[in-house]
Order: C-alpha cells, then structure tokens, then sequence
C-alpha cells in the first residue's frame, strides 16, 4: 500500500509526539511493506510566528492532497493575546472546515496499570472499551438565527438538521460498529425534540443494512447517569453535536488519563485528521518527557480508518497495551512499581514490540 501522509506538529510537545507517530508508522510499514510517505506543514502558533497566519494556504493545499492527517497539538500562553482571528485554535478549526470534516471519533480504553488514577472504583472502569461518534459541523452550535435582542433580554439559538446530516454521520457509526463488538447505542431526546425524532428515524432506517450491528436507542440524561455507573455497556455511542461534546468530555475522564486519549475527525470518503486529546504542554516542550502514546495510538486510529489496516492498527494497540503492563511509563502517568522513561525510550519500546511480533501478528480486528 502507498499512501502520504501530511504531518502537522503544531506547538509544543506536538513537535515531539508527532515524530514518535512518524517512527512507529514507518516500523509497522517496514513490516508488512508498505509506504508511507511524509510532508511536514505549520499550522496554529507555530504558523502565526512564521507565516502570519495560523492556517497558512500551503498547509491547506498539501491537507487536501493527502491520503491522511496527523496532528500534534496547538496553542500555548504565547499567543493568548493575540486578536482572536490569530488564536492557534483558528489553525484546527479551520482545517476541520475545509476538508469538510463532520465526524468525530473519540475512543476510550481503560488501561488495567492506569485504572487506579480514574476517579471511579477500578471495579466500575476495569474493561471499559467504547467509541464515541460525535456529529462535528451541524446542530445546535452551527444553526441560524443564534442572536439576543437589542434589550439583552431575549436570546435564540437554532438546533437544525438535515436528514443527509444526521445519515452520514449515522452510516459512520454503524461502520465503526461492525469492525468492533457489533453494538450500536443511538443517543438522542426524542421525547422532547424533533430534531431527535428525526435522528431515530434514521437511526431505524439504516440498521437494515447491518443486520449483525444490535441497535438501541437511549435519551441522553440516562447515557449520561450509565457511563458513570456502567461505563463496560457502551461499545459504540452515535449523538449529534453538544450531547457528543458532553458526553465525550465526560468519558474522557474515566480511564484517569487524558495523555493516553487519541481522536479522529473523518469524513464519508474514509479521509481523516487524527490527533491526540491532550493539549500542547508547553511547560514540559523540549524536555523529552512528553507522552507519545496518545500521539501514537491516533496513528493506530488513522490506519484503521482511513487506511482500513486492522491488523496494523491493533498492533500498534497491543504494543501499547503490552509497555504499559510491563510497567514502564511517562512522568505524567503513574504505574506502581514501574520504571519512568521518556518519550523517545517509550517510542521505541512500542516500535520493539511491532518488530517482535509482526511476524506472528495474526489479529484480523481487535474486537473479533
């Protein structure tokens, strides 16, 4: 397979992390022959200090080009003060928008060496392995009219929808769906919206076309209450736009560790820009004690969905998984009994384990 790959840094431990992602990709394409190519472009504060702009147009140009996106992180305290059209975050949300980007993807795994940092009992969070598929450029934050009168007293915001909207990122899901545990939890107030009636018409409609992908539907306020008392149910979870934003800010705290949280924004062609959840960290910068593995594991995420790579992608996953039961973590981890190192001894320990067992590597899905 020949695919290229655009690379976006970023700021901070972006430009650190990005480049333990880049080592791993080309390990796993040395394995099993493939080739990855690479072009490196600015975007956020680091695109500002040198082009003006946090999204310059070659960044765009090359994104758009490209078969896949990885990007580190962006902003940092330096550029606080700048007017708002010269803010880091300008960078990734206008790359979003012009490559049309309308899902987002949040998985969250508990790791077994990391569960004692989150804040439920270990009992409650032990084997949690969902995916949150959130609609990304429609409803509530996007629709018109969104104003308040001329008196201060009266305040409108508009939650629309198209039924294409709602099938694309619905279709989406359901793919998500039958690569994993084939269960398929449809968030929605459909006693209270229409908007919401609509979604599980579609919700409805769609399952036909995957008869093996068990579907239910929940209302939001009980997602919510179940993701805290019993985070295992979930295998795949499909909302719209500000129930997605809540409920995945909320299930990113579970595993107690935003540095091992990845994320992808995709669209219906399987193209995607993948990064880690985490900030830029501008603190630790340059100190070698990033964390790469959130980094990292986006780069699994980009295999498998734009790639379509299963068995490079739970590699990777494995790799990840089998460093941290050996006990070796970042500084910003904390793994009793085990031996801190930083980001470029972690990085290759990941890649030793892909060199080590590629050859036997005889997963199909990880979820089979």
């Amino acid at each position: 397979m020949k695919k290229n790959i655009v690379l976006l840094p970023g700021d901070g431990i972006g430009q650190e992390v990005i480049q333990s992602a880049k080592q791993v990709l080309e390990a796993l394409s040395e394995e099993y022959q493939h080739t990855f190519t690479y072009e490196t472009h600015s975007i956020g504060g680091s695109a500002i200090d040198e082009h003006g702009t946090p999204l310059p147009e070659e960044t765009i140009s090359a994104c758009h080009k490209a078969d896949a996106v990885l990007l580190g992180a962006v902003g940092g305290p330096k550029w606080d003060q700048n007017p708002s059209h010269l803010r880091p975050e300008k960078g990734l949300l206008g790359i979003r928008k012009s490559l049309g980007l309308f899902a987002n993807l949040r998985p969250v795994q508990g790791f077994d060496n990391l569960l004692h940092a989150s804040p439920l009992k270990e009992e409650v969070v032990k084997d949690s392995d969902l995916l949150i598929v959130r609609e990304l450029t429609g409803g509530l934050y996007f629709g018109t009219p969104s104003e308040r009168s001329e008196d201060g007293e009266s305040v409108v915001d508009t939650l629309a929808y198209e039924r294409s909207e709602i099938e694309r990122i619905v279709e989406k899901a359901f793919q998500a769906a039958n690569i994993r545990r084939k269960h398929l939890t449809s968030v929605d107030k459909a006693n209270v919206l229409e908007s919401s009636k609509l979604w599980r018409e579609v919700v409805e409609e769609k399952k036909a076309d995957y008869p093996e992908v068990t579907v239910e539907h929940m209302l939001v306020d009980a997602t919510a209450m179940k993701l805290i008392t019993n985070p295992t149910y979930f295998d795949v979870i499909v909302t719209e736009n500000m129930f997605g934003d809540i409920l995945s800010d909320e299930a990113s705290v579970l595993t107690g560790s935003l540095g091992m949280l990845p994320s992808a924004s995709v669209r219906e062609d399987s193209f995607g820009l993948y990064e880690p959840v985490h900030g830029s960290a501008p603190d630790i910068a340059g100190k070698g004690v990033a964390n790469p593995l959130a980094m990292i594991l986006s780069a699994a995420l980009l295999l498998r969905h734009s790639f379509h790579l299963e068995s490079e992608a739970c590699l990777i996953e494995s790799a990840v998984q089998h460093v941290l039961d050996e006990g070796y973590h970042t500084a910003d981890l904390n793994i009793k009994d085990g031996q801190q190192v930083g980001t470029e001894k972690m990085t290759n320990l990941v890649i030793d384990y892909i060199k080590s067992n590629s050859a036997t590597n005889s997963i199909m899905s990880c979820y089979a």
